[in-house]
């Protein structure tokens, strides 16, 4: 290959892989999206290292973890002044763009850099008449985001230089939440009749205390905007504050025998529940109603991408990806949201098509990860990757000529120790073909083993195979201790390889004391 291929990188925030029927979870139908899989190659094994929007986008961006990049939260922005991938692309001779969702921050410091045009939401922003902002300053763009961001896209590929590769960033805010779907899609899913998970009523027995504390309740910590209702005039007894000072509240949860009543915000129609399992169900059917009628506008869009590359002949030059930038639970364990290793959140969708490189309708099996995309970029525009990126090109895995023997590693590190919305613990892990390994170290400070409130560190070891929904911890199993040494010493050496700091005591530092001790 001699010519530098075009790259359109299409992401969306919190779109689960089951979300998207190339997948084949039956939930929803996304033809648009399914037609990058079908000419081309589904990552099944693709993982995130930090399940949040804003420290994924930064090792996206970077090529590295978050403790390097130093984006380790939602409220750690990215200094500009970092060299990043479209930095790269641009000194090699690409034109580059980004369009919708930055979330690194806004001002001169944390402004999008390397990019020759870019035009970003602030923070979130809004589903209808978002603001957006650019070099001029902030401007209310009048429609639907899904769908400005994709008019956005399109007039930069049609303004640019046919003689040079462009790589162009289109980052959608949807779905992420408060779900706001298009009018011309709110009659999809309006049956009640998706699927319920076979973890919905899951009660966290033999898991670490993370799992129970978390307030990502489908039946407890949704807003009736979340659900699309008419939130009523009161205090506590029309539902929790979903924080102090705001004006949302969170939907209750019932006993039997209490009543509730529920108003359609669109409709007008009442529901009227006694039964609490009845009103968890319901809140589980509004929820991915609206979830996946957002999607479907982002589907459409893709649609849109794909037609202009094909109707300009740039079909066969362009490799053209569609991602989100984490997993996001869709009722599994009776939890909305993402944050955590545990499978549904740490998986991400990664589709990829380029006619020239891939054999339409593959599968990878092969583990790979966000801060892997930055050098696969570099890798197929023909330019060196830095040695700054501690990511690794998915190159091999992608032309399927990577070592079957071995399937890869994937490391996953959450930094946001019981944030205020979702009471979500600290931990970090490793989680390769078949097992997983989280040390839930809930104390941020960090003295190995030591406790923060009343919760001890805790370590969760999941057979992924025999055990797929991660409802038995075999940590302390006996039959397991050889795997968990074993996934142990992954744990060690990723992180000393990637320069991480370990709150464990690790095996090297066991095996001197026991040798001390002998």
């Amino acid at each position: 290959m001699t010519k530098q291929p075009n790259i359109l990188f299409i992401m969306s925030d919190d779109h689960a892989a089951r979300a998207i029927s190339a997948y084949g979870a039956g939930l929803n139908s996304t033809p648009n999206i399914d037609r990058i899989a079908d000419e081309g190659m589904r990552f099944d094994r693709c993982y995130v290292t930090n399940s949040i929007c804003t420290p994924s986008r930064a090792a996206i961006l970077t090529g590295t973890y978050n403790h390097v990049n130093m984006v380790t939260t939602l409220d750690t922005h990215i200094d500009n002044r970092l060299p990043n991938v479209a930095k790269h692309l641009r000194a090699g001779g690409y034109q580059t763009a980004i369009f919708g969702k930055w979330h690194l921050g806004e001002g001169q410091a944390h402004e999008p850099t390397g990019f020759d045009e870019w035009s970003v939401l602030p923070g979130q922003g809004e589903y209808f008449d978002p603001v957006m902002i650019d070099r001029n300053g902030p401007r209310t763009e009048r429609g639907y985001a899904t769908d400005i961001i994709t008019d956005k896209c399109l007039d930069f590929l049609g303004k640019r230089d046919p003689e040079r590769p462009f790589f162009l960033m289109c980052h959608h805010k949807a779905p992420h939440r408060s779900f706001e779907p298009h009018p011309r899609d709110r009659h999809l899913y309006a049956d009640g009749k998706l699927p319920v998970p076979e973890t919905f009523s899951d009660d966290y027995s033999n898991r670490a205390a993370a799992a129970a504390a978390a307030k990502m309740r489908i039946r407890s910590d949704m807003t009736y905007r979340d659900l699309g209702l008419v939130q009523p005039e009161g205090g506590d007894e029309i539902g929790e504050l979903l924080l102090p000072g705001w004006t949302q509240r969170k939907v209750p949860d019932i006993e039997e025998g209490q009543e509730l009543r529920l108003i359609d915000g669109a409709t007008g129609e009442n529901y009227l529940f006694t039964d609490p399992r009845k009103l968890a169900l319901f809140k589980y059917q509004r929820y991915m109603m609206r979830y996946l009628q957002t999607i479907a506008a982002v589907d459409d869009n893709v649609g849109r991408l794909l037609d202009y590359l094909d109707a300009e002949g740039l079909r066969d030059d362009t490799i053209v990806i569609y991602t989100s930038d984490q997993g996001f639970f869709l009722g599994e364990h009776g939890w909305f949201d993402k944050r955590f290793m545990y499978e549904e959140s740490l998986r991400m969708p990664f589709l990829i098509r380029y006619p020239e490189g891939i054999r339409p309708g593959t599968q990878a099996g092969h583990i790979a990860t966000n801060v892997d995309f930055a050098p696969t970029f570099l890798d197929y525009a023909g330019l060196p990757i830095p040695s700054y990126m501690q990511g690794r090109t998915m190159r091999p895995i992608i032309e399927q000529t990577a070592d079957e023997d071995d399937k890869g590693l994937a490391y996953h590190r959450y930094w946001m120790h019981k944030d205020e919305f979702h009471n979500a613990f600290a931990h970090y892990g490793v989680r390769d073909a078949r097992y997983k390994l989280i040390y839930w170290y809930n104390d941020p400070l960090g003295q190995p083993g030591a406790f923060f409130g009343d919760e001890p560190a805790e370590w969760e070891l999941f057979d992924c195979e025999e055990d797929p929904f991660e409802l038995r911890n075999r940590a302390n199993e006996p039959a397991y201790s050889a795997v968990f040494e074993e996934m142990l010493a992954k744990l060690d050496a990723r992180m000393a390889e990637i320069g991480d700091i370990p709150e464990h005591v690790t095996a090297e530092v066991l095996a001197r004391c026991r040798t001390k001790a002998a």
